[in-house]
């Protein structure tokens, strides 16, 4: 499946965006209120040079002793981004985020744009009702083709019990 066609993808909320130079203080703030993990730091074309977490805060800031009100984005920013296609594969970018140890990643259209921003827990929600679904198909499947060596065992059982009891009470 392509991140485009995810429903989450189509219906998640604009993505929390911020300059460079605007200071860590109302990225926490803008975050904490609209209860978002991460945020994408954008050029003036809307191209993403960083993104910021709760992780960055805590990491790069509070265990640094920085101030928050004179710090700017730029300094605590994660500048090494993945970036993804909206034509991508959710389940191939699961795989690398979960490998490389990331949560969030931005989406760009062809133009190296954002367009979205999406979590690996976007993308798990499609991979566990998917594999559910593997699953049970598989099971299905293979119990039926080995049916007729289920029933040989239990026929075998019911003898051995009937053999077990007939003996028992002839005695």
């Amino acid at each position: 499946m392509k991140i485009k066609d995810r429903i989450e993808f189509k219906t998640k909320s604009a993505v929390i965006t911020f300059a460079p130079e605007d200071l860590v203080m109302s990225a926490i703030k803008i975050m904490a209120e609209k209860n978002f993990g991460a945020s994408v730091i954008i050029d003036k074309v809307r191209k993403p040079i960083g993104i910021i977490t709760e992780r960055d805060f805590m990491r790069r800031l509070l265990a640094k002793g920085l101030d928050p009100n004179k710090t700017m984005i730029s300094e605590i920013m994660t500048k090494e981004l993945k970036l993804a296609s909206e034509d991508d594969s959710v389940v191939e970018w699961l795989r690398i985020m979960s490998n490389e140890r990331f949560r969030h990643l931005p989406i760009v259209d062809a133009n190296g744009t954002l367009v979205n921003l999406m979590s690996q827990g976007d993308f798990v929600s499609y991979t566990w009702p998917q594999l559910l679904v593997t699953i049970k198909d598989k099971a299905q499947g293979s119990f039926m083709e080995r049916f007729h060596l289920y029933m040989f065992g239990l026929g075998l059982m019911i003898y051995s019990l009937a053999m077990i009891l007939i003996f028992k009470y002839m005695r």
